[in-house]
């Protein structure tokens, strides 16, 4: 079986954010992802992981708007400037949290000019902090309309213009069955690119066991690819506890 990870972000949400590390932690997580770090000071979240032990995995950029911006936008045009700024605010996050990845959020916008805008972003951001990881994940169109990066082939067209070791696939089984209807075929194509996995069923993205995806074949399928990362539960628990739905790590 692979190494399981948490998204705290939407796992234990039914406890505070600060809260959410011990929980994990009892749960048998010794890593976890977070989506948006950003609201609070990265001290008092490194504390958290220290005390827990944890590795942090993943987060998200750029950081969001929280007076009703969009949550991504490496691929609008005419908004470089303002991309480089948030990264530049992203590692100094990353700084004191030590992210594997970060996941740098294509935005909402199509066409060539936002797949040129895209991909210099990356190279930029690549070459910017040449040690840092970054991944580029597609998210499907029902929940995500008008998102740029809405397409495994598409992914891999970014990744092969950018041609950075430090940019990277984020496989997800939820996005992936959404998107192309099968994720283990999805995984069977594209596994080789991917440097981290995250998983949730479909169409509910909620826990491993409803829908239409064999996770026992697609971890089976995961640790015969010869895949090392980790496995992220990033998904939202059908229970009132998350505790009560982690069956599937059994």
């Amino acid at each position: 079986m692979p190494k399981f990870a948490a998204n705290i972000s939407l796992l234990f949400a039914e406890l505070p954010y600060l809260e959410r590390f011990a929980a994990a932690a009892a749960a048998g997580f010794d890593a976890v992802e977070i989506l948006f770090p950003y609201e609070l000071a990265a001290k008092e979240t490194q504390r958290a992981l220290l005390a827990n032990g944890q590795q942090l995995l993943l987060i998200n950029a750029p950081p969001p708007n929280y007076t009703g911006g969009m949550p991504g936008y490496a691929a609008l045009p005419m908004g470089t400037d303002r991309f480089q700024r948030d990264i530049r605010r992203v590692l100094r996050y990353a700084d004191v949290l030590r992210p594997r990845m970060i996941h740098i959020m294509s935005g909402y916008a199509k066409g060539e000019v936002a797949k040129q805008t895209l991909i210099d972003n990356l190279k930029w951001a690549a070459d910017y902090a040449p040690g840092q990881q970054f991944t580029i994940e597609p998210l499907n169109s029902g929940d995500q309309p008008g998102y740029f990066l809405d397409d495994y082939n598409l992914a891999v067209e970014v990744l092969e213009a950018v041609d950075r070791q430090n940019v990277g696939l984020q496989y997800d089984a939820y996005h992936a069955q959404m998107i192309h209807g099968d994720a283990a075929k999805v995984w069977d194509a594209f596994g080789e690119r991917a440097v981290h996995v995250q998983i949730g069923a479909a169409p509910g993205r909620c826990e491993p066991g409803t829908g239409p995806v064999d996770f026992e074949q697609l971890f089976g399928a995961i640790d015969e690819s010869g895949y090392t990362g980790w496995v992220s539960a990033e998904y939202t628990p059908s229970t009132k506890r998350t505790e009560d739905s982690l069956g599937w790590m059994r």
